[in-house]
């Protein structure tokens, strides 16, 4: 929660906005009075302060055939650029699987020996010895 500011003194908010006067370089204007009036003529309106918006410009033209060509060969090129790293990711990719593929062939009969020592340690001290 926010703590309450201390009141301040009159004197304190008398002297602030002073201050505030001086900054504002109103010295010589006297404040005005309630029994004034205003006059509304003397309001100007918004509409007489804002200019109105341009007339809309006419459409913008087709672009020129030599812009259309080289738009055309940009996004041709781009297309075909993502085609290419597409098809580098899906070679690496399968390189990846094969080179895994072979590690576990290399390993599989490692894993395998040492799954039945394992198994045959677990057994002797699971089931007793045959008679």
């Amino acid at each position: 929660m926010d703590t309450p500011k201390p009141p301040q003194k009159p004197a304190q908010l008398l002297n602030d906005l002073e201050s505030i006067r001086q900054l504002l370089g109103d010295e010589n204007l006297e404040p005005p009075l309630l029994i004034d009036t205003l006059d509304p003529d003397s309001i100007p309106l918004l509409s007489e302060i804002v200019t109105p918006p341009p007339v809309a410009a006419a459409p913008t033209p087709a672009p020129k055939p030599a812009i259309a060509q080289t738009l055309r060969e940009t996004v041709s090129q781009s297309v075909s650029r993502d085609s290419e790293l597409n098809r580098l990711d899906n070679e690496l990719r399968a390189a990846a699987q094969l080179i895994l593929q072979d590690v576990i062939d290399d390993f599989v009969p490692q894993i395998e020996a040492e799954l039945k020592r394992r198994l045959d340690a677990r057994l002797s001290r699971l089931l007793p010895p045959r008679r």
